[in-house]
């Protein structure tokens, strides 16, 4: 359905321009996440991960499915993913966000994954800038599976943002 070099960086931000515009908080994860925290993209991406405030998930949904993209995956309350011919695919993780900024993301099994404030951060690609993820987050995110060559890429990404 999409091109095999994925997601452009204007594609993406057009993504985020599509979920600020329903006034939902958002931050970045996965690949372009650690790109985030760089300061600059440092791969191609299939994809691009966003967390979003729980209570504006249909919002979003909407706003996504307006600019061409359609629900391919379906796991909510977990995630959902939509992909849109040439343009990559948008990974939704919807997350409960509590009074104190603190966010939880329901887990495949039952559960939650746990998101303390600390793991929301700020990022930049180019002059922009962007919520995404802590570091931290990042590194633990990139644990717990085999690891493809994408997320050794990050890891050493990672390895070099905590350097500087």
């Amino acid at each position: 359905m999409n091109d095999p070099a994925g997601m452009t960086l204007e594609q993406m931000l057009a993504v985020l321009d599509a979920v600020r515009s329903v006034g939902c908080r958002f931050w970045l994860e996965g690949g372009w996440g650690v790109d985030a925290l760089a300061g600059h993209q440092t791969r191609p991406h299939r994809d691009v991960d966003i967390d979003i405030d729980a209570a504006f998930e249909d919002a979003v949904l909407t706003a996504l499915q307006e600019l061409g993209y359609a629900v391919e995956t379906d796991w909510r309350p977990n995630r959902v993913e939509l992909g849109a011919p040439g343009r990559g695919w948008v990974d939704v993780h919807p997350l409960v966000i509590d009074d104190e900024g603190n966010g939880r993301q329901a887990a495949l099994g039952g559960g939650w994954h746990e998101f303390p404030r600390s793991f929301l951060t700020m990022g930049r690609l180019g002059d922009i800038s962007i919520p995404c993820v802590s570091l931290e987050a990042q590194r633990l995110f990139h644990s717990g599976y085999e690891l493809r060559d994408a997320d050794l890429h990050d890891l050493a990404i990672l390895d070099q943002v905590r350097t500087h």
